[in-house]
């Protein structure tokens, strides 16, 4: 790796960009992987997904981000190698030979993402993390045929860090840890875009006081509260724009639009050939990396403007709900195993709906901070705080606040089900007059149900 500063550019080139200003491009491979195929794809796939059907700012993209993270992570280089290098401070320093391992893998971490991420992994059994090291190791994409002139082996290094086994764990966790590149620009870029003020912190600090010691990164104590702020930040966007009850409800929609063409496909397997061509290998579960290459938001989005045509009443309803952001509504519940869900089911089956595909249970949860559990059995990245004498204490040891968030599982589970039921067309409000009354008045008695969305 010691080669890398032969690839620097003539003159360094920049991005203009909303969160940080300028983002800084001095390496030729950085700027050829940004041009390559596979991360100029990244520009059609939004960075939230449905979110932007509540929060209409949120039209970001997944490129705009992973150009966010590189620049976090270029900048985090920077500093350990004027602050902390190997030369400064022994064996505890920072390496400048891994910086451009650490500035392709924080580019390229989310290059395996497809159109809707997370619902179409779902629905498809895809795997965003294996599909960005596919990419990154396949001789059939751009991306590897630009890693790999860097070095022999080059591509299969950046693709450790995306799994987590290369050698440097300072390089893994400023792209994958408690506070990392990655959640650092997300956050700051989706409180940007969604115009939610409490989702930002104060970066410059946190870049102050992070520094590398032989197992990792930490961030000195007397940055604590920029970390803590960094905690509170994260928690407050989770609940208010990531766990969003009309974002999750254009979620539900969303997953079972696809969920019934694959159920379609199965009873006729001809019916999308002519107009829905690129999702046929997924509809089969059977793609090449060539294939899911090819397919982004927006090629899914035309084919829901097709299907809204189509002769099956449910596939084509829910096309146009999709499209014209018509979410299903929801109460939160208790539990799950709620035995008043099932009334409502049958209550929903009884007016004319499928409740397969106009009801779902959807929770949604996350950990603000998790701190390190042995008797957890799974546990995430420890937030490390140097002490002034060089010792490590974990982060919920030293702050009461991130103690009072430590652990807590935040979120809810909610019962989605059609706005018919509550605001019945005329139509049928005569016909089903009771059943509609017993459904509302079920919402309503807040027995085992808590509220309305």
């Amino acid at each position: 790796m010691s080669s890398y500063k032969n690839q620097l550019l003539p003159m360094e080139k920049v991005f203009r960009d909303p969160v940080h200003n300028y983002i800084h491009v001095q390496h030729r491979v950085i700027l050829d992987l940004i041009n390559s195929r596979e991360v100029q794809r990244l520009r059609r796939i939004k960075q939230l997904g449905t979110s932007s059907y509540t929060f209409h700012g949120a039209e970001h993209s997944r490129f705009s981000h992973s150009l966010g993270v590189y620049e976090i992570t270029r900048r985090i280089c920077d500093i350990f190698q004027r602050n902390y290098s190997v030369e400064k401070v022994g064996k505890d320093g920072w390496d400048d030979s891994h910086r451009l391992v650490a500035l392709c893998a924080a580019l390229l971490h989310d290059v395996g993402h497809g159109p809707y991420s997370h619902t179409f992994e779902h629905i498809f059994k895809t795997d965003h993390e294996q599909l960005t090291v596919a990419i990154i190791t396949s001789p059939e994409t751009e991306v590897f045929q630009i890693l790999n002139s860097v070095a022999e082996g080059f591509p299969e290094q950046v693709a450790s860090v995306i799994t987590k086994t290369y050698s440097n764990p300072q390089v893994i966790q400023m792209i994958s840890s408690q506070i990392d590149a990655d959640r650092m620009d997300y956050l700051l870029r989706d409180a940007y875009y969604t115009g939610t003020e409490y989702g930002t912190f104060d970066l410059t600090r946190i870049l102050r006081v992070i520094r590398p010691y032989k197992d990792g990164i930490a961030f000195s104590m007397n940055g604590m509260h920029a970390v803590e702020d960094y905690i509170v930040s994260r928690y407050q966007m989770y609940m208010q724009v990531y766990f969003h009850n009309v974002s999750r409800g254009m979620e539900v929609i969303l997953e079972h639009l696809l969920d019934r063409a694959s159920e379609l496909f199965e009873e006729d397997p001809d019916l999308f050939a002519y107009h829905s061509q690129l999702l046929i290998p997924f509809l089969k579960q059977s793609f090449t990396l060539e294939e899911y290459l090819r397919l982004d938001d927006g090629v899914l989005n035309t084919y829901f403007i097709q299907w809204r045509d189509e002769k099956d009443v449910i596939l084509s309803d829910l096309a146009q709900r999709f499209l014209d952001r018509k979410p299903l509504k929801s109460i939160a519940v208790d539990s799950a195993e709620n035995p008043l869900l099932d009334q409502l089911r049958e209550l929903v089956e009884k007016v004319g709906f499928n409740s397969r595909y106009y009801t779902a249970i959807n929770s949604s949860y996350d950990l603000p901070y998790d701190f390190y559990r042995p008797e957890s059995g799974r546990h995430r990245m420890q937030i490390e705080i140097m002490q002034s004498d060089g010792t490590m204490i974990e982060l919920s040891q030293a702050s009461r606040l991130v103690a009072a968030l430590a652990g807590q599982g935040q979120g809810d589970i909610r019962f989605y089900f059609p706005k018919e039921m509550i605001q019945p067309h005329p139509a049928n409000a005569s016909l089903f007059e009771e059943d509609y009354q017993l459904f509302a008045q079920h919402i309503r008695n807040g027995r085992l149900i808590e509220k309305t969305s």
